[in-house]
């Protein structure tokens, strides 16, 4: 997969957003968006994944322009901002849920995806009871279980503990290594660092790729 943001410009009621973004992903590789809140990581990847359109610019996916050609990139995971369930089913019973609708995997590939997660697929606690940190690896678990050609991650590490966060990010190396594009937004300077192929710092809605 390859896409390619032209001169991207998003404006929101007279705000600028983002600000002529060019920018070019690839599969195989991670890809890190590194800036404080408000800066703009978070539109950049609404952008990517179609749910807004660009005031100005475009953005093509394998020469297909986006919102044209195609409402949505067509191979997606994708957890962005807090992780929304059904309080009252478990983690499983979401994801079987979720799995429904495009029919693409069965019980083995969501029972792998909670497993690969840190979660049990024999956990009777309804969604709920989820700690914090239980609630943000279904999340990511949803992202990935579809085994899709992109997946986007926007602070996938939030509520995790130390040990929780090295597990994440071997789960995202080894979706990178299977052949996905990847592109994760995180504020932790130290943990892109660590993860990431290519790093870029967002700030006032501009984009300057940065040395990894």
């Amino acid at each position: 997969m390859l896409i390619e943001m032209n001169d991207v410009t998003k404006t929101i009621k007279g705000a600028l957003i983002l600000d002529r973004v060019t920018l070019r992903f690839e599969s195989g590789r991670i890809y890190g968006l590194q800036g404080p809140n408000g800066s703009g990581k978070t539109m950049l990847m609404r952008l990517v994944a179609g749910l807004i359109r660009p005031t100005k610019g475009e953005i093509l996916i394998d020469g297909k322009r986006l919102g044209h050609d195609m409402d949505f990139p067509p191979s997606l995971g994708l957890l962005i901002e807090n992780p929304a369930f059904l309080p009252g089913y478990t983690g499983k019973r979401n994801l079987e849920l979720l799995a429904e609708l495009q029919a693409r995997v069965g019980d083995a590939e969501i029972c792998q995806a909670l497993r690969d997660t840190g979660l049990d697929p024999e956990d009777r606690r309804k969604y709920r009871k989820y700690s914090l940190g239980m609630k943000q690896r279904l999340g990511i678990a949803a992202a990935i279980m579809e085994k899709p050609d992109l997946i986007l991650l926007d602070e996938p590490t939030n509520a995790l503990d130390e040990k929780g966060v090295e597990e994440i990010c071997g789960l995202i190396r080894r979706e990178r290594d299977r052949g996905a594009l990847v592109i994760v937004a995180c504020h932790d300077r130290e943990i892109l660092e660590g993860l990431a192929d290519e790093i870029y710092a967002v700030a006032e809605g501009r984009v300057e790729r940065r040395a990894t």
